[in-house]
């Protein structure tokens, strides 16, 4: 099976967030809780269709991801360009994604 994490937007500004250990939503990809095992993606979507129904999330997703170099990394494009930033320059405080980690 490959591994996963629970992503989805941020309810009060629409911030790419991905649910971490502690049960936190983090605008850190690497700080995610990555699950292993059918039993732990189902707990991924309890949580998600829970938050979602509190208002906290939108647009919540399990998806793959694969460790390179140390480093957590989804394997479809559209989640690396939520993990990592647009893909170009955007506003003040939101740095364009570096090419390497969008990359295919």
């Amino acid at each position: 099976m490959t591994d996963k994490v629970l992503t989805a937007n941020r309810l009060t500004d629409g911030i790419a967030v991905w649910l971490d250990a502690g049960g936190t939503w983090n605008e850190k990809l690497q700080e995610a809780l990555v699950a292993r095992h059918a039993e732990a993606v189902a707990a991924l979507e309890a949580i998600g269709k829970r938050d979602f129904s509190a208002n906290l999330v939108v647009d919540v997703n399990v998806v793959e991801v694969e460790e390179v170099n140390g480093q957590l990394r989804p394997l479809r494009l559209r989640e690396r360009i939520r993990a990592a930033g647009p893909s170009m320059d955007y506003a003040a405080g939101y740095p364009s994604a570096d090419p390497a980690f969008i990359a295919a």
